[in-house]
């Protein structure tokens, strides 16, 4: 989708706890939201509002569209990209959203499950061929769920992003996992990584923004880290070590 393009950008990797309480969680992002600066390009941890609350379905699945809908209002002149449960056609899907400008200008089902948490037993999963790049406000972005992480014929559909946005509810195990992945991921593409994975004890908490050239800017204690956006630091890292992505 094409829209205005604007020259300054901050990129902002959110951090926050996801609690039992979904107005409470709504309020916490919504908090947030308006400490971001405009032209910000958002991203929250997956299923934030919620987490898998599976003994809550309905509940969860209900909440979907008054969240959808606060968040439109939230989206003036910010990008905001996170996940939520919703039905479609009468099946589960964890659907990544991009808002802007109070609309809902992409979205797509997740693509990878993750079995080994049984999300498989709850939800359907996405088509590969909904992965691909977005360009919203002249940023081509590219969107990727947590496990998606982890297949390499996703990261060659993101080649050629701007900006690669990772809404991630990962394991705490497997903190290194994400941390290696998040930053290969910005040096193979040669472009900037905003990850976001939640606060919660099971998680790594280790939100954060990668640059072209491999440096990591976690988030640390901060619920919000910005990081301006520069188009002319890819176009260096393409040009000096030139691996023909365009």
């Amino acid at each position: 989708m094409m829209t205005s393009k604007t020259s300054e950008h901050t990129l902002c990797s959110l951090l926050f706890e996801t609690t039992d309480n979904y107005e409470d969680n709504l309020q916490t992002l919504l908090t947030l939201l308006t400490q971001t600066e405009e032209n910000s390009i958002i991203v929250a941890p997956e299923v934030c509002l919620t987490s898998f609350d599976y003994e809550n379905m309905d509940a969860m699945l209900g909440f979907a569209s008054k969240a959808t809908a606060a968040i439109k209002k939230a989206s003036h002149k910010k990008i905001i990209i996170l996940t939520m449960l919703e039905e479609k056609e009468e099946k589960v899907f964890n659907f990544v959203k991009v808002f802007y400008n109070g609309e809902v200008v992409f979205q797509r089902a997740k693509a990878r499950l993750f079995r080994f948490g049984d999300e498989d037993k709850y939800m359907q999963e996405g088509s590969d061929d909904d992965f691909k790049i977005v360009e919203v406000a002249g940023i081509k972005l590219a969107l990727f769920v947590c496990f998606e992480l982890r297949f390499k014929e996703l990261w060659q559909k993101a080649e050629g992003a701007d900006v690669i946005a990772v809404p991630s509810w990962w394991g705490k195990l497997r903190t290194k996992h994400f941390k290696i992945l998040t930053e290969a991921l910005a040096v193979m593409n040669q472009c900037y990584v905003v990850a976001s994975d939640s606060a919660n004890d099971e998680c790594t908490a280790m939100s954060g923004v990668i640059t072209p050239q491999g440096d990591a800017l976690r988030n640390g204690n901060r619920p919000c880290l910005e990081v301006k956006y520069d188009k002319k630091e890819i176009a260096l890292m393409r040009r000096y070590m030139d691996v023909g992505i365009k």
